[in-house]
């Protein structure tokens, strides 16, 4: 004779059946975030890296190479021109926490969007502002932080804004220079790689115009 199913036996089956369900679920893995990046030229890389890898939101920011005809390009060969690259940084950043339109704010009030010919004492092709776009969305957005940093200025933005092209990271010595420990020889003297950063950072002036063209409004130049 066939015993019938109680509703005593059915309740610590069903339990177990949930428990083992809910174990199973949180030892998959969780999705990862969703990332999105930009790339910028600002002048020396190593500033601009520094400074928005200061941002809350960007996960991380890339030293590189970008906008020219020359493949796997070299610091030797892009600081001397004729590479048509530019000094770039690569930001990957969490859009659920920090906005395109913000970080192209910040970037424009980060540099001298006026300054054809190079970004404080670095002059040259390769130190020349731009942003780079892959889509007709990141575009129009480009354009509109462009056209608000002119409003804000009222002088004209010389920044292009230019279709993503193969970036290049640089080399390693370059990532994340303004906080090494190695010891270089810089023109000031033998300095650890930050206190080196720090010396050509003020020498160079990138703060001083940075505050003398946005006042209160540039992010990162401090007081």
């Amino acid at each position: 004779m066939t015993r019938p199913v109680t509703l005593s036996c059915v309740k610590p089956v069903l339990l177990f059946t949930l428990i083992t369900l809910a174990a199973m679920l949180r030892a998959l893995p969780a999705p990862a975030a969703e990332t999105e990046t930009l790339t910028v030229a600002g002048g020396c890389f190593w500033c601009v890296e520094s400074d928005f890898e200061s941002v809350s939101g960007v996960i991380e920011a890339v030293s590189g190479y970008t906008g020219g005809t020359t493949d796997d390009p070299k610091y030797s060969d892009v600081s001397k021109g004729g590479t048509g690259h530019y000094e770039a940084v690569q930001i990957t950043y969490d859009p659920a926490r920090i906005s395109r339109e913000t970080l192209l704010n910040m970037f424009f009030r980060s540099v001298d969007p006026t300054d054809a010919g190079g970004q404080f004492c670095d002059r040259g092709e390769s130190y020349r502002t731009a942003i780079f776009v892959s889509n007709a969305g990141e575009k129009a957005i480009a354009e509109a932080a462009k056209e608000d940093a002119q409003r804000a200025l009222d002088q004209a933005i010389v920044t292009p804004i230019l279709d993503q092209s193969t970036f290049y990271p640089a080399e390693t010595y370059h990532q994340d220079y303004y906080k090494g420990n190695k010891l270089v020889l810089t023109r000031f003297g033998p300095k650890r790689q930050s206190n080196a950063y720090k010396a050509y950072r003020k020498a160079c002036g990138r703060d001083d115009r940075v505050r003398q063209l946005w006042g209160s409004d540039a992010p990162f130049a401090g007081s």
